[in-house]
């Protein structure tokens, strides 16, 4: 589920802001990227809160290699009325990094730098107190849960991503491999693509796309894979004096990005705020 990136200090991508902290830069539209953003449901009463970071540790004197962390929760809070926003569930992620670059300028290539970044990371879900109905004395859904609920879900994994830029715009290419993971009837394999492509005003396009496994409830494992789109159309408020703040709208459709809902695909909408920092 979690996906996974470009970008110098000295030579800073247009749309993907500023990277001091990271010499590969966070992939815009990819909805499980460490960030902190606040982005409600347009559709639905709902709200994401994602908390988290990523760090480079330690770079080369050449700026060619770098080790990095990322820690990160992806939250699904309910809307209530007087200001209440109960936990439905929640993804907590961390884990390292380790990130390549190499300059395209002599060579005769419509792109400036190819980068690589390799991941291994350890994820896990948990329903919270707004999954369960407390007047019925039970989990919500429960019986749609192939598992029942609560159940335990955990990953390991290694995640690589190759990348084309420029100034303006960005490709990437990725292949994400289980190397443990609880349920176990889970296909190991995944593979993510997507393009960054910065327009006029401080706007930005993004499309992040996945292959997931689709879960089969009559052979009880995943069977074949689905498509995942998150498509984003962003505002960075450079001219408000707010360099690191983007609007972004969200279109998702494709399996759930929450590990207690591995097994259910969404369709949904989000218009919030993302900070880069």
């Amino acid at each position: 589920m979690a996906a996974l990136l470009i970008v110098t200090a000295s030579a800073p991508v247009a749309f993907a802001g500023p990277t001091l902290r990271t010499m590969f830069g966070s992939l815009l539209a990819d909805p499980l990227e460490p960030r902190i953003a606040v982005m409600p449901w347009l559709d639905e009463e709902f709200l994401q809160l994602d908390i988290g970071t990523s760090a480079d540790l330690y770079r080369s004197k050449g700026g060619r290699f770098a080790f990095g962390i990322d820690f990160g929760t992806y939250s699904l809070l309910g809307r209530e009325d007087n200001f209440k926003f109960p936990v439905d569930t929640i993804d907590y992620l961390f884990g390292v990094s380790f990130t390549w670059k190499h300059s395209l300028e002599k060579a005769d290539l419509p792109f400036d730098d190819l980068s690589a970044r390799l991941r291994i990371s350890h994820i896990s879900a948990h329903f919270e107190d707004g999954h369960y109905d407390e007047e019925a004395d039970k989990w919500i859904d429960e019986e749609k849960s192939p598992f029942g609920i609560p159940f335990t879900y955990s990953r390991e994994f290694i995640n690589l991503v190759f990348a084309l830029s420029t100034e303006k715009h960005r490709l990437y290419l990725g292949y994400q491999y289980l190397f443990h993971t609880i349920p176990d009837d889970i296909s190991r394999h995944s593979l993510q693509a997507g393009v960054e492509i910065a327009t006029p005003g401080n706007t930005y396009l993004a499309a992040d796309f996945k292959l997931l496994p689709e879960w089969n409830n009559e052979l009880d494992r995943t069977d074949g894979f689905r498509g995942t789109w998150n498509l984003q159309a962003g505002w960075r408020l450079k001219g408000l004096g707010l360099e690191n703040i983007r609007l972004a709208y969200n279109y998702f459709n494709g399996m759930s990005r929450h590990g207690m809902y591995f097994y259910d695909s969404e369709s949904y909408s989000t218009l919030g705020v993302i900070v880069d920092l």
